[in-house]
């Protein structure tokens, strides 16, 4: 008798953890629990691999609040952006869909472009969060293509200081956030501080509309502070403090969740102008680092990172918090070679290649993760991981079957973050350069291979500032070029013409992908 109250006082203890063990499922490990976890995503700017202290010892800038997420979590040292540039990485961070596979899912948005890469009826990160029960808001650079409207009604979808100007800002803007499941959003239609529209959005509508043209005369003036268009400028926009607006916005919507609705979870996602160019770092933040106004805006982001966590435990929020902080793409090539020329301060080390490049250093990125109680503090993963795999980890986290048409190249990292040491997640990794589907590559892996020449992006022959780091192609006579990641991690040496048998099972495997629309199976 005793016996048997033991084993059943043994059930009931198991029956009433917070998180029970795995169960049956058919993309990975999935925690049940009486209450999910919220989750803060936090998303930089082109910052590179080599940018952060925890990734790059020899890195010149101070990163302490990333260097302390790290050891309080899971530093992955795999992990990759799907695309080399920007607006297609968001598009496949809030889908879990590599973006070369919908319309336009190449392009970058400026100004007033669009319309929005996001179907109304694709399922999105934010959208399956709230079908269960979260609050979602997302605050700064959306990226992903909106709708505005000229003054006859009319969508205006296009890249100029004119389409900006024709803007009728009395009319709801269509395809943004909250289109695509969050309830609140603040911030702007593309980069803050680059495009032709420096306004910002609050839900739906531009409340200070642009009333003349950027006025540059009294804008700091370095080489960081190019690609800074000459567009519409709202009264109320500070170029130089973007990001403290996002930051004090991000705080105000914790706060809030907090006072009004403290039993339901929330997805924060929180998009950062840094550390894109041009580099202009808040007033509190010029000269804190050594290594110029790059180095002053990446301080700036670190402390972004710092503020939000210390807001979390402010509010009690930390504990049942997973925070994830990554980048969407590798360090701009100005900040790179000027950096490096400045600073002794290399933003894509140790890889070959920068932003827009199919080479490691475009799409390598940072990726941070802190879970207190769950992922394991100081912890590391080796596993290859996409930005896309995002989308399928919240799946698993909420109980969420992956329908068949979402997330197509997502795949649950639950496994790794709870320290159950799976098999490799991923049977191969897609990235996708600067052009699109022109240019893909795929990874299995040690190997890995570009089904294209040259880097996907920049232009190393004819680019003045990236001559200097071209390398010879080893099989100029290769229709593409294949790499031994582990004995070659600086992709010098091109092994297309001496590994014909892995070339052909690559491309076979990229072009089986890309007929079925997917990589997740």
């Amino acid at each position: 008798m005793a016996r048997n109250i033991a084993f059943l006082l043994l059930v009931a203890c198991f029956a009433s953890q917070k998180f029970a063990s795995a169960i049956d499922s058919p993309t990975a490990t999935r925690v049940e629990q009486q209450s999910p976890p919220n989750i803060l995503l936090i998303l930089a700017d082109d910052l590179g691999y080599g940018d952060v202290q925890c990734y790059n010892p020899e890195s010149r800038i101070p990163t302490p609040n990333l260097n302390r997420l790290a050891s309080e979590g899971m530093r992955f040292t795999d992990a990759h952006s799907p695309c080399t540039v920007c607006t297609p990485t968001r598009y496949s961070l809030m889908t879990g869909q590599m973006a070369f596979r919908v319309p336009n899912g190449g392009r970058v948005f400026t100004g007033a472009g669009g319309p929005s890469l996001i179907a109304s009826d694709r399922l999105t990160l934010p959208k399956m969060l709230r079908d269960h029960g979260y609050s979602t808001a997302c605050v700064g650079k959306w990226h992903i293509g909106l709708t505005f409207y000229d003054h006859d009604g009319k969508p205006i979808h296009k890249d100029s200081v004119e389409s900006v100007k024709s803007i009728d800002y009395s009319r709801r803007i269509d395809g943004g956030p909250l289109d695509c499941g969050f309830d609140r959003f603040f911030g702007t239609a593309c980069c803050p501080t680059t495009d032709w529209l420096y306004a910002y959005i609050d839900g739906d509508r531009i409340p200070v509309p642009p009333t003349e043209l950027l006025n540059k005369t009294n804008l700091p003036k370095h080489p960081y502070a190019n690609d800074n268009r000459r567009g519409w400028h709202a009264p109320d926009f500070d170029l130089e403090e973007v990001d403290m607006k996002f930051l004090e916005k991000s705080q105000q919507f914790l706060r809030e969740h907090v006072r009004v609705t403290p039993d339901k979870p929330f997805f924060l996602f929180h998009a950062t102008q840094a550390v894109h160019l041009p580099s202009f770092p808040g007033a509190d933040f010029k000269g804190k680092t050594k290594s110029g106004p790059h180095g002053d805006f990446i301080f700036e982001f670190d402390h972004i990172v710092g503020e939000l966590t210390k807001t979390l435990t402010e509010l009690g929020l930390a504990d049942n918090t997973l925070v994830i902080v990554t980048s969407d793409n590798g360090p701009e090539v100005p900040t790179v070679v000027h950096m490096r020329q400045d600073h002794n301060h290399d933003g894509a080390k140790p890889w070959r290649g920068v932003k827009r490049d199919n080479w490691e250093g475009g799409h390598r990125v940072p990726f941070l993760v802190r879970w207190p109680g769950k992922v394991a503090a100081g912890s590391t993963s080796s596993q290859i991981t996409s930005l896309c795999d995002v989308f399928s980890t919240a799946a698993d986290l909420v109980g969420q079957k992956v329908p068949d048409n979402a997330g197509e190249d997502s795949f649950s990292l639950l496994p790794i973050l709870l320290g159950n040491d799976p098999e490799p997640i991923r049977p191969y990794l897609l990235q996708q350069a600067f052009s699109g589907a022109r240019d893909l590559a795929i990874r299995r892996g040690k190997w890995k291979y570009l089904a294209h020449k040259g880097s996907g992006g920049n232009n190393y022959e004819t680019n003045p500032e990236l001559k200097q780091y071209a390398l010879p192609d080893t099989a100029p006579t290769a229709a593409g070029q294949l790499f031994d990641l582990e004995k070659d991690p600086g992709e010098t040496e091109n092994l297309a013409l001496k590994n014909p048998e892995i070339v052909v099972e690559l491309k076979s495997l990229l072009k089986q992908s890309i007929e079925t629309g997917r990589s997740r199976r």
